[in-house]
């Protein structure tokens, strides 16, 4: 209702806007004016034209475009009074207009008229608030001069973004419709309301001279006279035509002080879309030689991710080599260091299977049988973070496939696919073999025990550390009571203290030790035995007696020949387990790095070669992703305007403004 659109068509000199009552202009119209010298145009082409954004069409005839701009706003917001946010573009050429960019926004509002939402007023006030809160941007607040300014929302609205007033120019439109005797002197002078970028009047056509048909070049004529008329001494610095000299200037004054910012982002956007349109690189022509260099670089990116000679390092996360070096130190050893190498057997287990192991027959010694059953049953725990070992490697140099992804595969998405899925088959294939020979590393161990190892102790090493590891403890334990025994026992005491020693003979220092016969024959442990087995045979019977037995557990205290057959078989168990986890910790990751890294490294480009480079097949293989050819033609175009925009801030700083 201030009269907006009419100060676009009087700057434009063209009606080519949507006109009618309530709220017209409901999309943002972002006019692009570009200045077109007729003299440099071809004979063919129109005085003036327009052309949409959303259009390949060309307009000569501006009510076409009005009809197109009413069309588009209805497509996007519907027959409804509703706005949207989403801009027309339209660029108008003409002879007769000054280089300009206007955006026409909607007028303000308060009160929601028939289907409009009941947020309307605050729906368009963000929707003028996002476009003028561009610091980039300069600010036209137009109001009506019958109407009072110190109540315009344009201007309340502009202060509240440009609060120093550097980018705000008012508008005052309606000057022939204030009331008789009333003058717009004080509000074009801003004593009323001052502005720092001035207050330009203007005189648009009324309903009716569009009615009408009256053209806008008599109505600037018109204009021109109603001010020398009415403020002859004003007539100079308002209209129409003053007020597009004006915007022009301080369009580019507004950019010169803009330049340096301006000029740095143009030069980094223009730098970054170089670069981008170097990694699409330019059409091919010869697909077979291109089609083997991206075999060879992708080859080397991948052997290179293992080796660590990568240019391109990661510095957020170990990959490559560096990543299979961890699982192999870190993750696998200090797997294989924290398995128990007694876990899951009991001093119960123990003693089981060495019963087992001698069946019927008493023994004099522990029973190797039951050592090696036993040992085998742990040696085989290795296995499992064994084969976890492969899989995690497996799984690194899956992860290194798209690490090494280049723009050039990206480039061509059947050569990408095809390259993912050879090298993902040549990695599931050397899977199989890598896990068999890691089976075999641990069946190797469980095949053949080897207890003349340099590193593994005897039986009588370990019996005579543990012979020295009683007789302290029981020199610790009784030597503080032998000597008040020995000196208040009689003879007949000493006889009966000596035949309850149970094997332990005292020395020449009168300190009883354990005895090498005692370890080994248990002393008269079998008496024991005999009494308990006569007495659990008296009591319980025969069949309970057998059930008893059978058990796994045992209900009654170990006697000391338990104990050091169990003592014995665990210190066996882990020194022989630990020969063992000492040659596995070695041998698999030698053998993963044969059979499936080395091995993959050795046979990728080959294999990629025989593959791929099949020549009935490279045309369609080397065909671009119609996504990177879109990419690159708007890459393309984005560094012609770059290019433009640069050479135009470059003429703008030698151009004389006033």
């Amino acid at each position: 209702s201030s009269g907006k659109s009419s100060v676009l068509e009087s700057i434009v000199g063209r009606d080519f806007l949507p006109r009618g009552t309530g709220i017209v202009t409901r999309r943002p119209l972002i006019l692009q004016l570009i200045h077109a010298n007729p003299e440099s145009e071809e004979k063919d082409q129109p005085k003036e034209w327009g052309k949409f954004l959303h259009s390949d069409k060309i307009f000569t005839d501006f009510n076409d475009i009005m009809t197109e701009i009413g069309a588009e706003t209805e497509r996007e917001s519907g027959t409804s009074k509703d706005i949207s946010p989403k801009p027309i573009q339209l660029k108008i050429y003409s002879p007769n207009v000054l280089n300009l960019t206007l955006v026409d926004l909607p007028g303000l509002t308060k009160v929601p008229i028939g289907d409009q939402p009941q947020d309307i007023e605050k729906q368009i006030y963000d929707l003028c608030y996002e476009y003028i809160n561009n610091p980039n941007s300069l600010i036209l607040a137009i109001s009506a001069a019958n109407a009072d300014m110190a109540t315009s929302e344009a201007i309340k609205l502009a202060r509240e973004v440009d609060a120093t007033g550097k980018r705000t120019l008012a508008v005052v439109t309606k000057l022939d419709l204030m009331d008789a005797g009333t003058d717009a002197t004080d509000i074009l002078t801003g004593r009323i309301i001052p502005v720092k970028l001035g207050i330009i009047g203007v005189v648009n056509r009324s309903q009716q001279d569009i009615n009408t048909k009256k053209s806008i070049v008599a109505a600037l004529t018109d204009e021109a006279i109603f001010f020398q008329k009415r403020y002859p001494g004003l007539s100079d610095r308002n209209g129409t035509q003053y007020l597009a000299k004006t915007l022009n200037k301080l369009l580019l004054l507004h950019i010169r002080d803009c330049l340096p910012e301006l000029k740095t982002r143009i030069n980094v956007k223009l730098t970054y879309s170089q670069q981008k349109l170097a990694n699409l690189g330019e059409p091919i022509i010869e697909r077979g030689p291109e089609l083997l260099r991206i075999i060879t670089k992708f080859t080397a990116d991948y052997c290179a991710t293992i080796e660590g000679t990568h240019g391109n390092i990661e510095i957020a996360e170990l990959i490559g080599g560096a990543r299979i070096s961890h699982i192999f130190h870190d993750v696998y050893y200090k797997t294989l260091e924290s398995i128990d190498p007694l876990g899951g057997l009991t001093t119960t287990d123990i003693l089981t299977a060495i019963r087992n192991a001698t069946g019927p027959r008493p023994t004099l010694f522990v029973p190797e049988l039951a050592f090696e059953l036993l040992v085998k049953r742990q040696i085989k725990r290795l296995l499992e973070p064994s084969l976890r070992c492969v899989q995690l490697v497996h799984e690194e140099m899956q992860r290194i496939i798209q690490h090494c992804i280049t723009s050039d595969l990206l480039r061509f998405s059947k050569v990408h696919n095809k390259v993912v899925e050879v090298t993902s088959a040549l990695l599931r294939e050397r899977l199989e073999p890598t896990n068999s020979m890691v089976n075999n590393l641990i069946a190797i161990e469980l095949a053949y025990t080897n207890t003349n190892h340099p590193d593994f102790a005897s039986g009588h090493e370990i019996i005579s550390r543990m012979m020295s590891e009683a007789g302290e403890e029981y020199k610790n334990r009784h030597t503080a009571r032998a000597k008040p025994i020995a000196d208040k026992s009689s003879p007949m005491e000493s006889t009966r203290n000596s035949e309850n020693t149970n094997g332990r003979v005292p020395n020449e220092s009168g300190k009883r030790m354990i005895s090498l016969g005692y370890l080994m024959n248990g002393g008269n442990e079998r008496k024991n035995d005999s009494e308990h087995i006569t007495k659990s045979t008296s009591t319980l019977g025969v069949d309970n007696f057998y059930r008893e037995e059978n058990t796994p557990t045992f209900k009654r205290d170990l006697t000391d020949r338990e104990r050091v057959d169990a003592e014995l078989i665990k210190r066996l168990i882990k020194t022989y387990y630990s020969i063992v986890r000492k040659s596995i910790q070695d041998s698999v990751p030698k053998a993963i790095m044969h059979f499936l890294v080395n091995n993959v490294k050795k046979h990728l480009q080959s294999l990629l070669v025989e593959r791929l480079y099949i020549k009935e097949e490279i045309t369609e293989l080397m065909e671009e992703s119609p996504h990177v050819i879109d990419i690159r033609n708007q890459t393309m175009h984005m560094i012609k305007a770059l290019q433009k925009a640069s050479q135009i801030v470059s003429d703008v700083r030698e151009t004389q403004l006033w």
